[in-house]
């Protein structure tokens, strides 16, 4: 069994409650783990064997260009779907950080983080 991370991924997008935030969008990063049964793919050396996380990582970009009012949306989505179009994922978690939030005050970012198992 492997365990692959895809950390820091950065991507501008348009996710928010706020009309502002639908406007003029913000930074997100995402950050995924997931697990799949790798023994063949040791072995051959070879991407058909593995789960290709550059296809992977575009399906996330694509899912990012459809705006959500909520990080668990966005979360979801992400979520739901890699584990559809990458049957060998034996476990998907998933960390959407929305950064500058407009809460108010200074903070870093606000996460939501969701994870499934097969």
């Amino acid at each position: 069994m492997a365990i692959i991370e895809l950390e820091d991924m950065s991507f501008y997008a348009f996710h928010g409650c706020f009309a502002q935030e639908q406007i003029i969008g913000t930074h997100f990063r995402v950050d995924l783990l997931f697990e799949f049964p790798s023994s063949l793919a040791e072995e051959t050396d070879s991407i058909q064997d593995t789960v290709n996380y550059l296809s992977v990582y575009q399906t996330i970009k694509h899912l990012f260009e459809t705006p959500s009012h909520l990080l668990e949306n966005i979360s979801r989505r992400i979520l739901d779907t890699l584990m559809r179009d990458f049957p060998q994922m034996e476990y998907c978690k998933v960390k959407v950080t929305k950064l500058n939030p407009p809460l108010g005050g200074k903070l870093y970012g606000v996460s939501v983080t969701l994870d499934k198992r097969k």
